[in-house]
């Protein structure tokens, strides 16, 4: 004999569905598992993606698949972050380098690349409503099969989620909800102690001798029920004292819970007994974020969602170049606030993503994060906003779609001076879909009474909030993600409302760009130049009120107009100016660049600039088409 330890062959190789995993013991699974997150470190630091919950999830996943029988069974991921594992052991092993790439898999899951993925995700808090509601097609149909939600304790403050949590306990009979509790400690003494009522309390033979003996107190005539109640109130009291199980089953879940989420072996017996069980059943899961990778263990927000790194160091590959747009809104929000104490900033579970972390730590007494709660934040700031505040509502744009009624009652309506700091507003690139910031421009310019604003690089989104601060309505400015444009920051100074500014005179084209394609506009004109063509350029700066004047002014002295930006057509900038050239009565040729109308892919911001024209050579492009007598889309 050599002595040598002889190495199990791979696993994960040999996996092309979850029907594999259905047979395989603790063992396996425990190996699988290692494999599972060395590939999800290798690919996400190579692309970037959502790596600490991803990590923290991969035995919930496993055991969820080696347990559940997909697809009869059905499972819903709420958000998708965390669901890498789930794609690996669906069939897409092959292609998960591709991850996030353009052409390649999603990060989120996707119906269109799977069976196994049952329900597009990428906003939190929709997975129990969801499942839900696939859980009552399937009885309506005769289908046979459980539907399990997995979602993070983080979206449980979505008030989509308790509002399907609670018609869940009374519809819910297929539906199983796995909370993941990321944030949690179990203590050991707790853990243990409850993990051990949830795996004999809910086995098959306790729930027949309390069913046995609930029939038989029933039956006693007179104190049967008597008896019962008191009973009841026992088994309630002492599972209040020792597990925090009660709300949900207030709610008319059966409860089990805490299990600790890395232990394979208590993961599949809990949930072989929600699998068997009747009813609604909510299974409250404790799992760490960054499980496996010591440097994400130790800092899971920084590996939340990351870029490529060094897997070593888990060092983020940077280019050298000029901050984020993010990095300078969070400064200027700071030295606003050291000079006015009314300032008040308010996030929604993105106090380091919109850069309001540096603002919490300045002013902690001023700063609120209300969790993934976009309707509730907005309302608060406008409850905070009567009584003489400033409050700065810092959210993505995509995410503050989900609060526009609040937008339009609660600060509009009022004339509220609530400012809405909209981060990534255009596109995101790798995020895909459910992320690009791509529909605000149309959802928020047609809202009475709000001033509406695109900064064009870092020195404007200066002014933009130093303008917005300044008033005493509500407003809005939207930027982009990523780095500036290098320019100067200047000191802050508000814009005269309403008022564009002419950046290049010219006599054969007029582009009047918005936001992030202001400085392509200028590119552009520039290139053009060489080959003859004099274009003027116009930074619109806002959006409402639009500078209609200053528009017409140069389109009369233009042989044609094209507005340039990074929203959907349908209802976007260029529609404004077309409804303000056609209210005045003005002739002039207009043509519009922008988005389709299309959810647009993953890709990098590059590729999907390049691909939708939007770029300075895009734009170029299209000037030299318009010039020809191209088929441009005209008003």
């Amino acid at each position: 004999m050599s002595g040598k330890l002889v190495e199990n062959p791979p696993i994960l190789p040999t996996i092309n569905s979850p029907a594999d995993l259905w047979d395989m013991d603790v063992k396996q699974l425990e190996q699988l598992a290692g494999e599972v997150r060395a590939v999800i470190l290798d690919v996400v630091s190579t692309n970037g993606g959502h790596l600490a919950s991803n990590l923290g999830a991969v035995e919930l996943t496993l055991a969820l698949h080696h347990v559940f029988r997909m697809p009869q069974d059905k499972v819903i991921w709420d958000v998708g972050h965390q669901a890498y594992t789930h794609k690996l052991i669906t069939g897409r092993r092959d292609r998960f380098s591709t991850l996030r790439t353009k052409g390649g898999i999603s990060g989120f899951p996707k119906r269109k690349e799977s069976l196994y993925d049952v329900f597009d995700v990428g906003h939190s808090g929709t997975s129990i409503s969801a499942a839900l509601g696939v859980a009552e097609a399937m009885r309506h149909l005769g289908e046979e099969g459980k539907v399990v939600a997995v979602i993070g304790d983080g979206s449980m403050t979505a008030g989509l989620a308790l509002e399907g949590l609670n018609q869940g306990g009374e519809l819910g009979n297929k539906l199983v909800v796995i909370l993941n509790d990321n944030e949690m400690s179990i203590a050991p003494n707790v853990g243990a102690m409850s993990s051990y009522l949830s795996r004999t309390l809910t086995g098959n033979p306790v729930i027949r001798v309390k069913k046995v003996t609930e029939n038989f107190l029933k039956s006693i005539p007179k104190v049967g029920e008597h008896f019962l109640n008191i009973a009841q109130r026992a088994e309630d009291a002492f599972k209040a004292l020792i597990y925090p199980g009660m709300v949900f089953e207030e709610l008319g879940y059966e409860y089990i819970g805490p299990i600790k989420g890395h232990r394979l072996d208590r993961l599949i017996e809990a949930l072989k007994n929600a699998r068997r069980m009747e009813g609604p059943v909510l299974v409250h899961v404790g799992t760490e974020k960054g499980k496996g990778y010591e440097l994400a263990e130790k800092n899971p927000m920084a590996f939340h969602g990351i870029g490529p790194f060094d897997l070593e160091t888990g060092v983020v590959y940077k280019n050298d170049g000029p901050p984020s747009y993010t990095s300078v809104f969070s400064r200027a929000l700071v030295q606003a606030a050291e000079r006015d104490d009314r300032i008040i900033a308010i996030t929604a579970a993105m106090p380091e993503g919109t850069g309001l972390d540096l603002f919490a730590r300045e002013f902690p007494d001023r700063f609120y994060d209300v969790g993934i709660a976009e309707q509730h934040g907005v309302t608060f700031a406008a409850g905070l906003a009567t009584r003489g505040f400033r409050p700065v509502v810092a959210i993505y744009s995509t995410f503050l779609q989900r609060a526009y009624d609040q937008i339009v009652h609660d600060v509009c309506l009022q004339g509220l001076p609530v400012i809405f700091a909209m981060d990534r507003g255009g596109l995101v690139g790798e995020d895909g879909p459910t992320h690009h910031g791509t529909f605000d421009l149309s959802y928020l310019r047609h809202i009475p009474n709000l001033t509406f604003m695109a900064p064009r690089d870092e020195a404007a989104l200066v002014q933009a909030l130093a303008t917005s601060l300044s008033l005493d309505g509500p407003s809005a400015f939207r930027y982009p993600r990523g780095a500036g444009e290098g320019v100067a920051i200047p000191d802050p100074a508000p814009w005269e409302i309403g008022t564009g500014e002419l950046l290049r005179e010219g006599t054969d084209v007029l582009l009047v760009g918005v936001g992030s394609t202001v400085h392509p506009c200028m590119a552009a004109a520039e290139a053009l130049k060489a080959e003859g063509i004099s274009v003027a350029v116009i930074d619109a700066r806002f959006i409402k009120p639009l500078d209609s004047d200053l528009i017409f002014q140069w389109a009369r002295e233009c042989r044609v107009t094209l507005t340039v930006e990074e929203n959907v057509l349908q209802g976007g900038f260029g529609s404004a100016v077309i409804e303000a050239a056609s209210d005045n009565g003005e002739k002039f040729t207009i043509h519009r660049l922008g988005l389709p109308d299309s959810f647009l892919e993953h890709a990098t911001l590059k590729e999907l600039r390049a691909e939708l024209k939007i770029d300075a050579d895009g734009i170029g492009a299209t000037v030299k088409e318009i010039l020809s007598g191209g088929d441009i889309q005209k008003s």
